[in-house]
C-alpha cells in the first residue's frame, strides 16, 4: 500500500512539473506562429516615453513611478542591451509567466493529492487562447507574472492558514505584499490586495474566535493541528498590515498619475443608470459569458446573426449560476477550513468582473466585456469554481447528486467552450501573423513619410499600429527606433 503511495505521488509531481512544460511549449509554438517582431499599439507610447536611454533616473524616479510597473524598467534594460528591443521577448516572458502560474498549481495539486482529470482541466484553462490579446501584445508580460505572483502568495497563505505552513512562510507573507504591489502588480494590485485584507480578516477572526472558545471551554482544540496557537490572530494582523501598507503607498503614488481615456463618453454613472438602469446587469453578464466561449467569438456570431445578445446573457447567467454553486458548496460544506485557496480565487474573480465595469461603464459599451485583455482577470474565478468542485468531489459523502450533475456539466462546458476558442485562435494565427508582416514591411517607411504619404501607402495605417493619438507620436516612435538601431532597424 505505501509503494502503491509512493508511486502515484511520484506521478503526480511528473504530472505537475510536465503539464505546465507541455503549456509552455504550446504558448511558444503560438507566438511564433500568430506574430513577428516589430512595435506597434502600446510600445509606440513606451517607445516614446523611455527610449533610447532606459537608464535615464529622471524616467523612473516620478511621481507616479509606482503605477508603471517598476519590473518593467528591469525587462526593458535587459530587452535593449540584449535584444535590441525585441517584442517577442516580452512575448516570451509573458508566456514563461503563465507557466509559472500552472507551477503555482501544480504545487497546490501535490499537497492536496487531486486527481488528474482535475489537473488538466485547471491547465486548459490557464493555457487557454483566450487571452491572446496580452499574449500577442507583449507589454503586458509583466500583468501575467503578477497573477503567477498573486497565485503564490495565496497558496503560502492557503499553507499558514490550514496548518501546514513551511519554514519561512511566515516571512513570505510579510515581504510578498511589498515585492507584488510595489514592483509588479501595478493596477491589477486592487482586487489581490482586498482578497489578501478579506483573508487576513478571516484569519484574525477565527483565530479570536478559538481562543475564546479555549479559554470557557478549555477544550480538547488546544493542540489540534491547523486551529492556531495562543496569540496567532497577531501574525495575521501583520499579514493584513503588510498588505495595507505596500497598498496605501500605491494608492498616493497613483493620485499623481494623469490618466486618458479616448472615447470616454464623460457621463457618470448615476447619469448611465438613469438613462439605461439595465446596462449593469448586461455588462457583467457579458463578462462572465466571455469565460465560457471567447469574447471575439461570441461578437462575431452576435454580428452574424448566430446568435442574439440574449442568448449570451444566458451563458453569462451560467457562469453566474458556477459562481453561487461554488460559492455554496464552500459554505455548506465547509471547504474553506479545508482550504480557504479556491474561496479567495471566487473573491478575486468576481471584484474583477465588478472592477473592469466600473473602469469600463464610461465608454457605455457592453461589448468592451468581452474583450479578451480582461479574460486573465476573469479566469481567476473559474480556477477557483473547479478548485471547488475538485475538493467538494474529493470529499465523496458530502456532495450530494445534484451538486455531482451540475459540477460535471459545468467544468464540461468550461473545457468545450475554452477548447473551442483556443482551436479558433490557432486557425486565426496565420491572419493575425499575416497582419503584424504588414505592419513589419511598412515600418522602415514610417521616419520618412508625411501623413499625406502614409495615407497613400495604406490608408489604415495609424488603425493598423493600433495606435490612435496623433501620427506625429507614431512617426517619432520609429525615428527613435531607426537612430538608435532597435527592433526591425537593428
Amino acid at each position: 500500500m505505501k509503494a502503491e503511495t509512493n508511486r502515484k505521488d511520484v506521478y503526480r509531481k511528473a504530472l505537475c512539473l510536465l503539464i505546465p512544460a507541455a503549456g509552455l511549449a504550446f504558448l511558444l509554438w503560438y507566438i511564433k506562429n500568430a506574430t513577428c517582431d516589430v512595435v506597434y499599439s502600446d510600445y509606440i507610447r513606451l517607445v516614446n516615453s523611455y527610449l533610447p536611454d532606459v537608464y535615464d533616473p529622471d524616467r523612473f524616479f516620478v511621481p507616479d513611478v509606482l503605477t508603471r510597473i517598476p519590473i518593467n524598467y528591469l525587462g526593458r534594460i535587459i530587452n535593449v542591451e540584449l535584444f535590441g528591443f525585441s517584442i517577442t521577448f516580452d512575448r516570451v516572458l509573458g508566456a514563461v509567466s503563465i507557466a509559472l502560474a500552472a507551477w503555482v498549481f501544480g504545487l497546490y495539486f501535490i499537497r492536496h493529492k487531486l486527481g488528474s482529470i482535475w489537473f488538466f482541466l485547471i491547465m486548459a484553462v490557464t493555457f487557454s487562447l483566450n487571452q491572446w490579446e496580452m499574449l500577442t501584445n507583449g507589454s503586458g508580460w509583466s500583468h501575467f507574472f503578477a497573477f503567477a505572483c498573486f497565485y503564490y502568495h495565496e497558496l503560502v497563505f492557503d499553507r499558514v492558514w490550514t496548518g501546514q505552513e513551511k519554514k519561512g512562510d511566515t516571512l513570505r507573507m510579510i515581504l510578498l505584499p511589498v515585492l507584488i504591489i510595489l514592483g509588479t502588480a501595478g493596477p491589477y494590485c486592487a482586487i489581490y490586495a482586498v482578497v489578501m485584507i478579506l483573508a487576513s480578516t478571516a484569519g484574525i477572526v477565527r483565530d479570536l474566535w478559538r481562543k475564546k472558545q479555549k479559554q470557557s471551554e478549555c477544550s480538547a482544540l488546544e493542540g489540534e493541528k491547523g486551529l492556531g496557537s495562543k496569540g496567532d490572530f497577531r501574525r495575521y494582523l501583520a499579514f493584513l498590515f503588510a498588505v495595507l501598507i505596500p497598498l496605501l503607498l500605491y494608492i498616493l503614488s497613483n493620485s499623481f498619475a494623469v490618466e486618458e481615456h479616448a472615447g470616454a463618453t464623460g457621463r457618470s454613472l448615476g447619469e448611465l443608470l438613469m438613462d439605461a438602469p439595465s446596462f449593469p446587469v448586461r455588462f457583467l453578464l457579458k463578462s462572465l459569458a466571455g469565460m465560457l466561449i471567447g469574447g471575439e467569438e461570441l461578437i462575431q456570431w452576435i454580428s452574424d446573426g448566430k446568435i442574439t445578445d440574449g442568448f449570451c446573457y444566458l451563458l453569462g447567467l451560467f457562469v453566474a449560476a458556477g459562481y453561487l454553486w461554488a460559492l455554496w458548496m464552500n459554505l455548506r460544506h465547509k471547504i474553506y477550513e479545508r482550504s480557504l485557496f479556491p474561496m479567495m480565487l471566487l473573491t478575486g474573480g468576481a471584484l474583477n468582473h465588478v472592477l473592469i465595469f466600473l473602469s469600463r461603464y464610461i465608454f457605455e459599451k457592453e461589448n468592451y466585456a468581452l474583450s479578451s485583455r480582461y479574460a486573465l482577470q476573469f479566469q481567476v474565478g473559474i480556477l477557483g469554481i473547479i478548485l471547488t468542485f475538485a475538493l467538494a468531489v474529493q470529499m465523496k459523502s458530502r456532495l450530494s447528486a445534484a451538486g455531482r450533475i451540475f459540477g460535471a456539466v459545468f467544468c464540461i462546458a468550461i473545457l468545450l467552450g475554452n477548447g473551442y476558442t483556443t482551436y479558433r485562435e490557432i486557425e486565426k494565427a496565420p491572419y493575425r501573423e499575416e497582419r503584424f508582416e504588414m505592419m513589419r514591411e511598412l515600418a522602415p517607411l514610417m521616419p520618412h513619410l508625411t501623413d499625406e504619404e502614409m495615407m497613400e501607402m495604406n490608408p489604415a495605417a495609424p488603425d493598423l499600429y493600433e495606435y490612435r493619438k496623433g501620427t506625429d507620436k507614431l512617426r517619432k516612435a520609429f525615428e527613435i527606433l531607426e537612430e538608435n538601431q532597435l527592433n526591425v532597424f537593428r
